[in-house]
């Protein structure tokens, strides 16, 4: 099995608060895990990482389609830091049922225990992941209003 530093630091913390600025995108889409994670040595570029349910296979790319350089057959830094950011805000439980971990959920306690079920490299564009993060962006720059926004007004 796979264990880095990064996994140990975070099998402690896990419902923890969300580092936005690490991963400030990650949801819970279309049979995957899915999200945008900052680059650890340029502030400028950012990795579109995913996770898919059932087979737990994953990819890791900038968002112009550059394959991760960490990316060697396990899931890189980029990866985790999704999975751990995915637990701080849904909760373990909703990550392991949403990717359809095989095995007893009651004795799985981390990433670990997703990494485990040893998933492969599986590669796919960025651009459907990296579109809804640039999406989900706009709504930081709209004015603060009372007024539903149109294309969320099912809310109401």
């Amino acid at each position: 099995m796979y264990r880095s530093s990064f996994n140990q630091n975070t099998e402690n913390n896990l419902h923890g608060k969300r580092n936005i600025k690490k991963v400030p995108f990650v949801e819970l889409f279309n049979h995957r895990l899915q999200g945008v994670v900052s680059s650890g040595s340029d502030i400028e570029r950012v990795y579109v990482s995913f996770w898919e349910a059932g087979s737990i296979d994953f990819y890791c790319s900038t968002n112009n389609n550059r394959p991760c350089g960490g990316l060697r057959g396990y899931p890189c830094n980029h990866l985790q830091a999704l999975l751990e950011e995915a637990i701080a805000q849904y909760g373990i439980e909703q990550v392991l049922r949403f990717l359809k971990v095989p095995g007893d959920l009651s004795q799985m306690h981390g990433i670990n225990d997703i990494i485990a079920r040893k998933g492969a490299v599986k590669k796919e564009a960025a651009s459907e992941v990296f579109s809804r993060f640039l999406n989900y962006l706009g709504y930081l720059e709209l004015a603060p209003s009372n007024q539903p926004l149109p294309e969320m007004s099912w809310f109401v």
